[in-house]
């Protein structure tokens, strides 16, 4: 492996892996060969700079403490060093002076939720600052960057300003709609301060500085230097300087162009000794991965390419370059967004020259050349046009594809580049693609009844997911919690919901229904005969064509292979019991039984049949009047599912905990585990 390779590997190893792991990967050293002692010297030096980077929070965890620093974009940088307050609103830049209580960021707690961790690892902050109080502030005078801001919007439309302030500055916060347009386009990346940018700027500036002769390269460094400061350092653009300044540093030295793969290994080893937690971040992947696409696939393609007629080779190329970047892209945006736009290289192949003349007339406005508004103000219109027109186009929805999906997919994309750089046979590359397509789809060949109790605090939502795609959600957890339940379902790949089902009408589970309503297509909602019939959910129900199935004690229901048993209510009961309207479920698979109880007092558990179930979800949160020895002892459960949150109700109680542990089954508590995934095999056919 060539040294430059090498080193950036080494890099790479020390900032994913940290400290204890990676002392381990040095071990990998021997079968790198000449590049042996360069990844040893990457991953040295990666090591320290972990050291040299600590987490200055560690051990302030739950504690309360005042803070004082700059406050810029929603975070604040003490001596200490940098945390994420939660002020909401959130108050202008200035200078402020807080306390609160120091807290971990969060993991998610649930598939497809947002992860606080790594987000805010990718920035280098380590604490959130919770229940804020503002001792001091002081605002802050005018800085460049807002006096660019401002110069930029002046005489522009404000959704071109916005664009400007976001394609030159990376300041997002005026997008509004605008940003979720882009990304549902698949144009999302040309938000991102990048190499695009940096391209831009340096050749504007060769151009301009070209009677200089090679002065012009440490002069247009200079300026490349100022564009990082006044638009901040972004793990993208951050990449793209180091890789240009690399580039720059080549020509005037007379060694000439330095070529892409090398100017990247070399910036990916700088920017990680400068910044190792920079790898956490989402613009660090995408940007990295974007180049080594373009490095990998564009030059076979662009030989491929080089015998048509110029138009179409050009319209080619352009294409080409699309598909490069972002081929090594396509699992981790379904990982985060779980969307890939099917027209995205259409839609980049027209924005890319909206772009190329918008970026410089957009320089040339922040440095006060005025006849650029025009123009600028035409660009921006139709590059928005175009985000918006191809946002309505087809998309793939797809699941997050795990680590195992990472991995096939890697090998497909490893294939297919061997092949078009010559080192595997043709005929071969659509085999091993074949073979990482039939490993995807293996664990199909073995269906399971999966069960997914959702996190949604203190509610309850239970997902059921069966062999050929029958899917059904029973609840949607409180109003607040809809939006996470969504989240959860596209994180999963449901793109529609055979059945909903409210089991009664408590705003801790029915409050999110709305937001389900919203996200995915329900094929019909299953109520109790005692629900109200003028619910908020089954009103919006309605208004979507939605049917409505009533039930009750005795009802039975087939949904695909699932057979649904309805166990209460009864005709009648008393007024004033809510809880004892709950529908309780017992759902069958292949020999496989799971028992919903809603929030079914106990005293009426009693009153159910023997109702064997290998999975069972606590009535009521856990609480003591619920999930009684009697429904237990009938059940015989392995697992019983807990949907709990914070709460003042004691919940889940102590003895409802004792009774399950008696009853030799295994509490799993959303409050201490987020969600919770079991799955269920058949019964074997001889049984």
């Amino acid at each position: 492996m060539p040294p430059v390779y090498a080193l950036a590997l080494g890099s790479l190893a020390a900032a994913w892996l940290g400290l204890p792991l990676g002392l381990w990967a040095a071990a990998a050293a021997a079968i790198l060969g000449r590049g042996r002692w360069a990844y040893l010297l990457g991953l040295g030096v990666g090591l320290a700079s972990v050291l040299l980077h600590p987490n200055p929070y560690a051990g302030d965890y739950g504690r309360t403490a005042v803070l004082a620093g700059p406050y810029r974009q929603g975070f604040l940088y003490p001596a200490r060093g940098p945390v994420y307050p939660e002020l909401f609103p959130r108050p202008a830049d200035g200078w402020l002076r807080l306390e609160g209580r120091l807290v971990r960021p969060r993991r998610p707690r649930n598939p497809g939720g947002f992860d606080q961790a790594a987000w805010l690892a990718g920035r280098g902050v380590a604490a959130l600052l919770r229940e804020v109080r503002v001792r001091d502030r002081r605002p802050a005078p005018p800085d460049l960057r807002e006096r660019a801001a401002r110069r930029l919007a002046q005489g522009l439309p404000p959704r071109v300003a916005a664009l400007a302030q976001a394609m030159v500055l990376g300041d997002r916060r005026g997008l509004g709609e605008l940003a979720r347009r882009f990304q549902r386009a698949g144009l999302a990346h040309l938000l991102a301060l990048s190499g695009l940018h940096v391209g831009v700027l340096l050749g504007f500036m060769l151009l301009a500085l070209y009677p200089l002769g090679r002065l012009r390269y440490p002069l247009a460094l200079l300026a490349l230097v100022g564009y990082l400061a006044l638009a901040g350092p972004s793990p993208s653009l951050v990449r793209a300087g180091l890789m240009a300044a690399a580039g720059l540093t080549a020509l005037y030295l007379g060694r000439g162009r330095l070529a892409a793969a090398p100017a990247l290994a070399l910036a990916a080893a700088v920017q990680l000794w400068l910044t190792p937690y920079a790898i956490h971040s989402l613009s660090f992947q995408l940007s990295y991965l974007a180049v080594a696409g373009l490095v990998v696939f564009l030059p076979p393609l662009a030989r491929a390419l080089a015998r048509p007629p110029a138009p179409w080779r050009w319209a080619g190329l352009g294409l080409a370059t699309t598909l490069a970047a972002q081929a090594p892209l396509v699992p981790l945006l379904l990982d985060r967004f779980h969307l890939l736009p099917l027209l995205a290289p259409l839609a980049n192949l027209l924005a890319y020259p909206l772009v190329a003349l918008f970026l410089p007339l957009a320089f040339l406005k922040l440095a006060g050349v005025g006849w650029a508004t025009a123009p600028l103000a035409w660009l921006g219109n139709a590059l928005a046009g175009v985000a918006g027109a191809f946002a309505a186009g087809p998309a793939l929805a797809w699941g997050s594809p795990g680590p195992s999906g990472y991995g096939l997919y890697a090998l497909a994309l490893l294939a297919v580049a061997l092949a078009l750089w010559g080192r595997l046979a043709p005929a071969r590359a659509p085999a091993v693609v074949a073979l990482a397509v039939g490993l995807a789809l293996l664990p199909g060949a073995f269906p399971v009844l999966e069960v997914w109790q959702l996190d949604v605090g203190e509610g309850h939502a239970t997902l059921i997911r069966a062999p050929g795609g029958v899917e059904a959600l029973i609840d949607a957890g409180p109003e607040w919690a809809g939006r996470r339940v969504a989240d959860a379902l596209r994180a999963l790949g449901v793109d529609d919901l055979d059945l909903l089902v409210l089991t009664h009408p408590d705003r801790d589970h029915t409050g999110g229904a709305g937001a389900v309503l919203a996200a995915v297509p329900v094929g019909a909602v299953l109520v109790s005969r005692l629900h109200p019939g003028d619910d908020a959910p089954l009103r919006r129900a309605r208004r979507l064509g939605v049917r409505i199935l009533p039930a009750g004690y005795g009802d039975r229901l087939r949904l695909g292979p699932l057979s649904i048993g309805v166990w209460n209510p009864p005709p009648r009961v008393p007024a004033g019991e809510d809880n004892a309207k709950s529908l309780v479920l017992r759902i069958g698979w292949r020999g496989r039984h799971v028992l919903v109880l809603g929030d079914l007092p106990r005293r009426l558990e009693d009153r159910l049949p023997d109702l064997p179930s290998e999975v069972v979800v606590a009535g009521h949160h856990g609480a003591a009047n619920g999930t009684g020895q009697t429904v237990l002892a009938r059940a015989r459960p392995r697992a019983v599912l807990v949907g709990v949150g914070p709460n003042p109700f004691g919940h889940p109680s102590p003895a409802t905990l004792e009774r399950i542990a008696k009853a030799g089954a295994w509490a799993y508590r959303t409050d201490r585990l987020g969600a919770v995934r079991v799955t269920l095999a058949p019964y074997p056919s001889w049984r």
